[in-house]
Formats: C-alpha cells, structure tokens, sequence
C-alpha cells in the first residue's frame, strides 16, 4: 500500500550543548517551592492565577487560555503560549529547551513535553536538547508524547497514546508509536 504523505522533517537536536537550568539559583528555587506548587494545585484551579503564576516567573502568555489542575511546567522562563489554548490535567512541559504553543491547541490530559534526550552513541550519554514548536489549531490527545526538536505543524493531530519523534506536517492527523499519517484533516463548517 502506498500514500501520498511527503516525507517529515526529524527533530532538530542541538547536541552536546553546555546545559544550564536558565535562571538565576534564587528564582529556581522560589520556582521550585511556591510556584510549580501552586500551578499544579487541585487546590487553586484558578486559570487566571496560575497564568499569573507562569508570567511571574517569566512565561509568555496570551489571552483566553484554561489551565487544569497538575499542569508541570520545569522552566516556565522557556515556555511561550499563544491565545485560547487548553493546558490539560496532568500535562507535563519538560522543557529544559524553549517550548513554544501557538493560538488555539488543544494540549489534553497526561500530554508529555520532552525537550531532552540523552546520546546513547556515547558512552558519556550526553544530553541532546531540542525546542518543541506546537503551531496554531493543533490538537495533541490524551496521554501523547512529543519528542525533543519536534514541530507539530498547524491544524495536527496527535491521537491518544501517540509518540511524535519526528515534526507532524500540517492538517494531518497521526497515530501511534512512532506516529504516522493516517488522514488529511478536513474542516466541517
């Protein structure tokens, strides 16, 4: 069987970079004990206060958007969001490289954001990083996982349980590990 999907981009690394955490020790670790608290609480499921929280410590963030209780994020100082996304429950941003969600995504419950990956053709394992780019009307389901370096192109889907190791191209919908293309989105007015 054949399709008529071009081939993707792989992720981008940057490997064997000097990794620092990004901050000054102080706001890391006031990061570390008031706000990732704080933004995580079922206790405070206040979107607004916890958008606040974010761009306190140095997050770019839009307007509109709904943040779920057990929302992670591990540098909020590398972490962009456009306008109107959903920042589901238990979504994790693992973003030791900058992380950028554009207008309109969706990011559903138990979402997992991996900035980093460790070289295993070394013996030393160095860290490998690469920034993560969600663009515009995407969706990515319950309990998927992008990859470090990874771009989901505007409109995407990433279904449930799905792994993107390489960038998923626009109005296309991806399943499985690793994802791959089963249909063009199409828009129903």
């Amino acid at each position: 069987m054949t399709n008529n999907y071009p081939t993707v981009q792989l992720a981008q690394y940057q490997p064997d970079i000097e990794y620092t955490p990004g901050a000054p020790l102080l706001k890391q670790i006031l990061w570390h004990y008031v706000g990732a608290p704080a933004l995580a609480s079922n206790y405070l499921p206040f979107s607004n206060f916890k958008v606040f929280i974010l761009r306190c410590f140095g997050a770019t963030i839009g307007e509109g958007n709904r943040i779920k209780p057990g929302v992670k994020v591990k540098f909020p100082w590398r972490l962009t969001v456009g306008n109107h996304c959903w920042l589901g429950e238990n979504l994790w941003i693992d973003n030791m490289a900058p992380v950028t969600i554009e207008d309109n995504v969706c990011l559903s419950q138990e979402v997992y954001l991996c900035t980093g990956n460790h070289d295993w053709h070394k013996p030393t394992f160095n860290l490998r990083l690469g920034g993560i780019e969600i663009k515009s009307s995407s969706w990515i389901a319950a309990k998927a996982v992008v990859g470090p370096g990874v771009t989901i192109g505007s409109g995407a889907i990433l279904t449930l349980g799905s792994v993107a190791t390489q960038s998923l191209m626009s109005w296309t919908i991806y399943t499985g590990n690793p994802a791959q293309p089963i249909k063009t989105r199409k828009m129903v007015c």
